[in-house]
């Protein structure tokens, strides 16, 4: 009984049973479709008699097995190699174990999973114990020779392949729903295997290999496994915190050749990101898919119509001017105010209030019956949504937290951040192609030419700025004058026209790429 103090014994036990267990999954698996042919109540009765019958039959299997390779006496030559029954079974088994770890490892590094088509016919009892025996004699050859080869004592190799076999019993569900969860493990135990298999073939041609170099191996990969699994689970709890509808975003954006996360991509991101070409979306579709998805990542300044542009009805004004500003303006509503934009009464449509002007009625009164709807500036564009369905076709005004009027949002503005622009027309576009450049208007929203100008550094989350002319003057520190050059690798921004409070136009041009082949020569 010595041998039970031996470190190594108690080493090479513990991993004989999580191997001999991991070998048995593949028998659980197709264990499970036999039984799943039974009528429900007989499926356990048919899984414990059949591991139980396959467990002697296993241990028979063990104890010839093990008999045979105490047969050192030499049978045959080969060169300076001399061959006994021992090392035959040794050299056979370590390349069975190595044709059989490098089948399950290719065809879990291929992805290729079981499938089972369901019977709704229920099969004979017996029949089914029986194919679940001989089943496991099919599989327990690896297993077994596996015994075999990691330890030299037949009492360890039995005591290893039974508790293997109870555990299996007790605990098959959760077992083979542990291996589907953690499919890094299989493929670890399975260059277990490969490193078994060849140590078993290198004894059978007479070179010996210390078993306590394997079981210092496998235990240090354990431990990195052990590691990797801690990280992994830590990652996945931090991507738990993230919004799908984030994730689902950044991977599409990767799709179309957006903007690259460095941080690491979540298993779901990296095989969307991996099944669908860039290719697949035209150009257009592309500007239209980056607007949906980073719509939720932009402020509601970036989307609204400034102050500055809005046309609004001051009621102080006479009614022949307010009937004039009505017909010589292409807007359809209008924020009627008394004196000053803050001082809202309501929203009207041109054509009902030149109607109601034809009959008399007073502007305030008329305005006042179509109160304006009022958001904050710090809501979020996606909420906004539901608050324009409200509005029935109208518009929103844009306040900030001292209730300042700061602009308006119509359902068309939101198009605008999906689709591009739709100038009306009185105005004109606000990014226009001149030449190597393009000439920009200082309000256009940094979203809209980012992607116009395929360069995803001009917004940044820990800014505040929205348009153009906010980047400049966060750039420059202050307001810029016309003619002056602000770099920003690899775009150049020119001011052309400016005033003392504002930005109003500005020439963009771009570094061509470097072409390494024209400078090779």
């Amino acid at each position: 009984m010595e041998f039970l103090f031996d470190p190594s014994i108690w080493a090479g036990l513990l991993t004989l049973i999580v191997l001999e267990i991991v070998l048995g999954i593949d028998n659980l698996v197709f264990i499970a479709i036999l039984a799943d042919k039974l009528p429900p109540k007989q499926r356990d009765k048919a899984r414990l008699i059949g591991l139980s019958l396959a467990l002697v039959m296993r241990l028979g299997l063990l104890s010839l097995i093990s008999w045979i390779v105490t047969l050192t006496r030499p049978l045959f030559s080969v060169g300076d190699f001399s061959f006994s029954g021992r090392d035959l079974i040794l050299l056979f088994g370590g390349l069975f174990l190595l044709f059989k770890g490098t089948m399950e490892l290719h065809e879990r590094l291929e992805n290729r999973g079981l499938e089972h088509q369901g019977n709704k016919s229920y099969a004979s009892f017996w029949a089914v114990v029986i194919q679940i025996v001989v089943l496991d004699a099919v599989f327990s050859l690896d297993a077994v020779i596996t015994a075999v080869g990691m330890v030299n004592h037949l009492p360890v190799m039995m005591t290893a392949v039974v508790i293997a076999m109870g555990v299996m019993l007790l605990a098959s569900k959760p077992l083979t729903r542990f291996v589907n969860e953690h499919p890094t493990v299989v493929v670890l135990c399975l260059s277990f295997l490969l490193m078994i298999g060849l140590s078993l073939v290198a004894e059978g041609f007479g070179f010996h290999i210390p078993k306590g170099y394997l079981y210092a191996a496998i235990g240090f990969s354990i431990i990195i496994e052990l590691f990797n699994q801690i990280a992994r689970r830590n990652f996945i709890k931090h991507q738990e915190h993230r919004p799908m509808r984030e994730r689902t975003a950044e991977a599409i954006l990767r799709l179309m050749g957006g903007r690259q996360r460095k941080q690491a991509t979540t298993t779901e991101e990296t095989s969307l990101t991996e099944a669908m070409p860039q290719e697949a979306f035209k150009d257009e579709e592309r500007y239209m898919i980056n607007g949906v998805l980073t719509l939720s990542q932009r402020s509601i300044r970036s989307i609204m119509t400034p102050r500055g542009n809005i046309s609004w009805v001051d009621v102080s004004r006479p009614l022949d001017e307010i009937r004039i500003q009505l017909l010589d303006t292409p807007h359809s509503l209008f924020p009627v105010c008394r004196g000053e934009l803050d001082e809202i009464i309501g929203v009207v449509r041109a054509k009902e209030l030149l109607v109601a002007l034809e009959h008399g009625m007073d502007v305030a009164t008329f305005a006042a019956n179509t109160p304006a709807i009022v958001v904050p500036e710090t809501l979020d564009p996606i909420n906004l949504l539901g608050v324009l369905r409200r509005a029935k076709g109208s518009f929103v005004i844009v306040t900030n937290e001292f209730g300042v009027v700061q602009g308006l949002i119509t359902p068309l503005d939101v198009l605008e951040a999906i689709a591009g622009e739709f100038p009306d027309e009185d105005e004109t576009p606000d990014i226009i192609a001149d030449g190597d450049g393009w000439l920009v208007k200082g309000g256009t929203d940094l979203h809209s030419l980012q992607q116009l100008l395929d360069h995803h550094e001009l917004v940044k989350a820990d800014e505040d700025h929205a348009s153009l002319a906010g980047l400049l003057i966060a750039q420059k520190g202050q307001l810029p004058l016309p003619g002056e050059v602000i770099d920003l690798p690899p775009l150049h921004f020119q001011v052309i026209e400016a005033t003392d409070y504002r930005i109003d136009l500005v020439r963009v041009t771009k570094d061509k790429p470097f072409d390494h082949e024209e400078h090779a020569g």
